[in-house]
């Protein structure tokens, strides 16, 4: 069991009988479990409120890791979920299609199709969808008769996941994979072209070596777990200039940035340049289901058509297009028709400016940056991060504090009252 042995067992205690008979079996996530505190029992969820077992609520301030954009228990997602439940929870779709994955796959090609992505492959976590995209772009090459082009130039400061393939283009001091660096695929890591000299070093080593790659991966606009760090869309313009001048495929992840996070549906938009290939997730369902989605350019999939069966993507996850997360996918779509949540995130993104500034000044801060419905106070250290993490609890709200930073990344729909008791406890806090 983790944490302190006497104060966990009074812990243990007060929760129901399956918290203690079950806790022992569990390995938990990003957790040292050992050392790490006792995970907090929860019993139900509405809105941005999280119910515990022992029927204290929580003001939930990264939305389970920002997939609830509709706050939780959205009645228009569970009736669509429901009524799928009803008549076919899943079916695999080898040699096989429904109605909820071909709609869904037709909305969200309706919404990338003008920019020129226009087929969806479809997985079950975000990690996934990365391998998928690495996949596609290194086999594209090989369709096309280009031998040699096997690596991917990734950023500094980037997080792509926590599979092989996702891992090995994710930053390695970042703190999450650097125990593996040596065993997984070398990738190129490199700056991102936030000046002159980044951008001039980037070129260079693109034109050294571009016969040695097949794509640059990005998250475009915040780089996320990584570090919740910000650039602006100029990038995204070099990177795509850049990539067009060396010839290779550009890929936006945009699994933390995509549905409306940084104050459009994807934040690619932001900046008038379209990838070849963009990986989705988190938010897609809501936050009520896994889902994913690799969609590519055109001239992506006219690679892999052919009459040759070696020229297939040969990949297919147990679960893909399940129709339960289908249907929540195309619930949360239509909730995004219907209701203003870009106004929504305009509004959020003024409330964390106007509530973390104040931050700036605590001795111990070294940054504040807000971009859509993130907000984020970096620290110069954090020395206890299960101490941080039970203070906020104490708030009353749930934040979870990682590396150097304290952040939030809340439901679109919170309510002003929940966002403004969110921002004065990390006030309170951090001071």
């Amino acid at each position: 069991m983790p944490g302190n042995a006497s104060e966990n067992k009074g812990l243990a205690e007060a929760n129901p009988a399956w918290y203690a008979a079950g806790l022992d079996h569990v390995w938990l996530p990003y957790a040292q479990m050992k050392t790490a505190s006792l995970p907090l029992a929860v019993a139900a969820t509405h809105g941005s409120r999280i119910v515990l077992a022992d029927g204290r609520e929580l003001i939930d301030g990264i939305a389970s890791w920002w997939t609830a954009c509709h706050g939780y228990n959205h009645p228009h997602i569970r009736a669509a979920v429901e009524r799928q439940l009803a008549t076919m929870p899943h079916v695999m779709f080898g040699g096989l299609v429904h109605e909820q994955a071909l709609t869904l796959a037709h909305r969200l090609t309706g919404m990338l199709g003008p920019h020129g992505l226009d087929r969806v492959f479809f997985s079950e976590s975000g990690s996934v969808a990365v391998e998928v995209a690495l996949k596609m772009a290194l086999q594209y090459w090989r369709n096309c008769g280009v031998r040699g082009r096997e690596q991917i130039v990734a950023f500094k400061g980037g997080y792509h996941g926590d599979t092989t393939g996702a891992m090995a283009v994710s930053d390695p001091q970042s703190g999450f994979h650097g125990s593996l660096a040596g065993l997984l695929p070398r990738q190129i890591i490199v700056d991102l072209p936030l000046d002159e000299a980044s951008t001039t070093a980037l070129d260079a080593l693109l034109a050294e070596q571009a016969e040695r790659i097949a794509a640059i991966i990005v998250e475009p606009l915040v780089q996320g777990a990584g570090g919740m760090r910000l650039h602006d869309a100029g990038v995204l313009q070099t990177l795509r200039a850049l990539a067009d001048r060396h010839e290779l495929l550009l890929i936006f992840d945009e699994i933390f940035t995509g549905f409306g996070r940084t104050g459009t549906m994807f934040a690619f938009e932001q900046a008038g340049v379209t990838p070849d290939i963009i990986t989705l997730s988190k938010a897609l369902t809501g936050g009520t289901l896994p889902l994913a989605a690799t969609v590519a350019q055109r001239k992506v999939f006219d690679a892999f058509w052919s009459d040759d069966p070696a020229k297939a993507l040969m990949h297919g996850p147990t679960f893909m297009a399940n129709a339960l997360a289908c249907a929540a996918a195309n619930a949360s779509l239509d909730l995004f028709a219907r209701e203003p949540r870009l106004a929504q995130v305009g509004r959020i993104e003024s409330l964390l400016r106007e509530g973390l500034e104040p931050c700036r000044k605590l001795a111990e801060v070294e940054d504040v940056r807000v971009k859509g419905a993130t907000g984020v106070v970096e620290l110069k250290r954090i020395e206890n991060l299960n101490r941080l993490r039970q203070r906020f609890i104490d708030e009353g709200v749930f934040v979870r504090p990682f590396g150097s930073i304290v952040y939030l990344t809340p439901a679109l729909t919170i309510a002003e009252d929940d966002l403004l008791k969110l921002t004065g406890a990390i006030r309170r806090v951090l001071a």
